[in-house]
C-alpha cells in the first residue's frame, strides 16, 4: 500500500474548533491526529490526504494537487465525506463513533471518538513475543469476535462495506471489547474509479473479489477478512495471500497444523469463512455468528513440544504479522 510522505500539520494547530496535539498515525489515504475540542476533551481527526495525488510540503497547510489528478481527488472526498456521514448515523458500542466534519484547507476532516487501548494486532504480537501458547485462548477468539461481527452487522444494515477488515483495525479498548475503525470502503470507491491510486487490500486479509477492478463486493467480502483476522489471532501471521492461494492453495496443511490446539468446530468456521469462491462463504454475518456460537469445549494443552513446533512452521511460512500491516497506536488509523 502507498506510504503518506506528506507533512503533517503543526502541533498546536487551531482547527474547525480543534486544537491539534500531535499526528498519531498516517497511511496513503488520510493522516489522523490527536486533539482537543473546545472543552478539553480528546478526539482523533482524521485528513483526507491521498500521497498519490496531493503534496504538502513542511510548514505549509493547504495541499498542492495537480491540475490532472483534481477531478480524481475531488471524487475521492466525496467518497470520504459520503462514508463518513454513513458512519455518523451509526451508534454501535463496537463501531468507531464519528462526531463531526468541518471543511479545511481545501480537503475535509473526520472527528472521531479517543478511547484508550491497542489495537488487536498490538495484543497479538505481545503475546507472540511472549511466547504465549497457544496465541489466544479459542473462547478469546469466540467472545471478541462475536462483539466484532455485532458491529459489522450494525455497519451492514446501513449498506456499508468495511472492505479492510485486520487485527491492525480492529481497536481494544482497555476492557477487552473491540472497535471497527479505518473503514476501506471509500477507498475502494476511489480504486475502482480511477487508476491512478495503488490498490487498496492488504495482502493475506482481502479475498480475490478485491484484487480484480469490479469484483462482487458483499457482506462475504468482509467476511473472508473476518475469518482472516481469526486465523491471524491463532498463528500471529496473516493467511496465505488470496492472489497466491488461486494458483496453490497450502492453507489446508496450516488449518492440520492447529489440530489439537483449537477445536474442530472453530476450524471449520474458519475454513468456511475463507473459502476462494464468495458463494462458498456465509452470506451474511449473522449466518457466520450462529456457526461461531457454538459452545466452547473445555480447552486441552496440547503438548509444549507441538506448540513450540507449529508455532514455528507457521511463523516461517506467513512471516511476521508485523510485516504485513504496521499496528496503529489509537482508535481511527490509516
Amino acid at each position: 500500500m502507498a506510504a503518506q510522505n506528506n507533512a503533517p500539520l503543526p502541533d498546536g494547530l487551531e482547527i474547525g474548533g480543534y486544537r491539534i496535539v500531535k499526528k498519531i498515525s498516517s497511511g496513503g489515504f488520510s493522516i489522523v491526529y490527536l486533539a482537543y475540542d473546545e472543552d478539553g476533551n480528546a478526539v482523533a481527526i482524521k485528513e483526507y490526504l491521498p500521497s498519490t495525488l496531493a503534496v504538502r510540503q513542511p510548514g505549509e497547510l493547504v495541499p498542492v494537487i495537480a491540475t490532472e489528478n483534481l477531478p480524481t481527488f475531488r471524487i475521492g472526498l466525496k467518497c470520504f465525506f459520503e462514508e463518513g456521514r454513513a458512519l455518523a448515523r451509526i451508534s454501535h458500542p463496537n463501531v468507531v463513533s464519528v462526531a463531526n466534519f468541518f471543511r479545511a484547507n481545501d480537503t475535509v476532516y473526520m472527528v472521531m471518538a479517543y478511547e484508550s487501548g491497542r489495537s488487536l494486532q498490538e495484543y497479538i504480537l505481545q503475546r507472540r513475543d511472549k511466547g504465549e501458547r497457544p496465541l489466544v485462548s479459542e473462547r478469546f477468539i469466540r467472545k471478541m469476535f462475536a462483539q466484532v461481527m455485532n458491529g459489522l452487522r450494525e455497519v451492514h444494515t446501513h449498506k456499508l462495506l468495511h472492505l479492510d477488515l485486520k487485527p491492525a483495525n480492529i481497536y481494544l479498548r482497555v476492557d477487552g471489547t473491540p472497535i471497527l475503525l479505518d473503514f476501506g470502503a471509500a477507498r475502494q470507491t476511489l480504486t475502482t474509479d480511477t487508476s491512478k491510486l495503488y490498490p487498496m487490500y492488504t495482502p493475506g486479509f482481502a479475498p480475490p473479489e478485491l484484487y480484480v477492478k469490479g469484483g462482487n463486493l458483499g457482506p462475504w467480502t468482509d467476511i473472508y477478512s473476518i475469518g482472516a483476522s481469526m486465523f491471524a489471532s491463532m498463528v500471529g501471521a496473516p493467511p496465505q495471500a488470496a492472489d497466491q492461494r488461486k494458483v496453490n492453495d497450502k492453507m489446508d496443511n496450516h488449518f492440520r497444523r492447529l489440530e489439537g490446539i483449537y477445536s474442530t468446530d472453530l476450524i471449520k468456521v474458519i475454513r468456511w469463512s475463507l473459502a476462494l469462491d464468495p458463494l462458498e462463504r456465509p452470506q451474511s454475518v449473522f449466518a457466520l455468528q450462529k456457526a461461531l456460537r457454538e459452545p466452547v469445549e473445555e480447552e486441552k494443552p496440547a503438548p509444549s513440544g507441538f506448540l513450540d513446533g507449529a508455532a514455528r512452521k507457521l511463523r516461517g511460512l506467513f512471516g511476521s504479522l508485523g510485516k504485513q500491516a504496521p499496528a496503529p497506536t489509537t482508535t481511527a488509523q490509516e
